[in-house]
């Protein structure tokens, strides 16, 4: 039997939030927990044959996928989220040579050239206790500052912290006019400097040890598939794991 990563707690946390059941209409899906495990890390082609045949397993992550069954289950376990303080920041994930190539008609790819090669940048936002509550996908040669508001949302904190890249005055103006405390240190070529909170800031760390986690999945830390929203699943999926620890 190959290594698993699901402890029967952490299976418990989202077994009831998976298609499928018994007590659902239609099939009853094989073990879940299983296919769960299948998913995390290896090449399709690659899955040692305990997980069944790679192809049932692809296709129904598939499945899943266009059900957006993985960003529900982060939606659901995010909702316990401490959201009292918030931090944002983007990661550059490099896409593997296989992952260019496909058609713009199959759907959108967020991959672009930084100077690594190509790549793409997750956007993150994380609570109070570093796990993800929302995240965005961008080429990785998109800037950090466009995807801050449309990541804060209608989420009105008491404080927002970000390193210099969100230092504009769009951003900082909506945080005040929202009430919510920009912990942000200022460029250096503002004319007039804003205080900053050192000790609020110091937590910012939180969303870097937030990425840390997540590229210690493989499909993560290299983007290997073809399209954004796939890819997407997997920053869903790998993020509630994490929520379940």
């Amino acid at each position: 039997m190959p290594r698993l990563m699901l402890s029967n707690d952490q299976y418990e946390r989202i077994a009831s939030l998976l298609p499928g059941k018994s007590t659902e209409p239609g099939r009853t899906a094989a073990d879940n927990r299983l296919f769960v495990e299948a998913v995390t890390g290896s090449p399709w082609r690659d899955l040692p044959p305990d997980f069944g045949a790679w192809n049932s397993v692809y296709q129904r992550f598939s499945r899943w996928f266009r059900a957006e069954i993985w960003h529900a289950v982060l939606a659901e376990l995010a909702g316990d989220a401490d959201l009292e303080e918030v931090f944002i920041d983007s990661t550059i994930v490099h896409a593997h040579q296989h992952a260019a190539g496909a058609a713009k008609k199959k759907g959108e790819q967020a991959i672009g050239r930084s100077r690594g090669g190509l790549s793409t940048k997750i956007h993150a936002l994380v609570g109070g206790l570093g796990m993800l509550a929302r995240f965005h996908l961008t080429g990785g040669q998109a800037g950090d500052s466009p995807e801050a508001l449309p990541l804060l949302g209608e989420l009105k904190p008491a404080s927002l912290a970000a390193d210099k890249a969100y230092d504009t005055n769009a951003i900082v103006q909506h945080l005040e006019s929202a009430g919510i405390q920009a912990v942000i240190p200022s460029r250096a070529n503002r004319v007039e400097q804003r205080p900053l909170d050192e000790h609020l800031y110091a937590s910012r760390n939180l969303v870097e040890r937030f990425f840390c986690r997540i590229k210690q999945f493989r499909r993560i830390a290299t983007r290997y598939d073809k399209l954004s929203e796939r890819f997407s699943s997997f920053v869903a999926l790998s993020a509630a794991f994490i929520w379940t620890c």
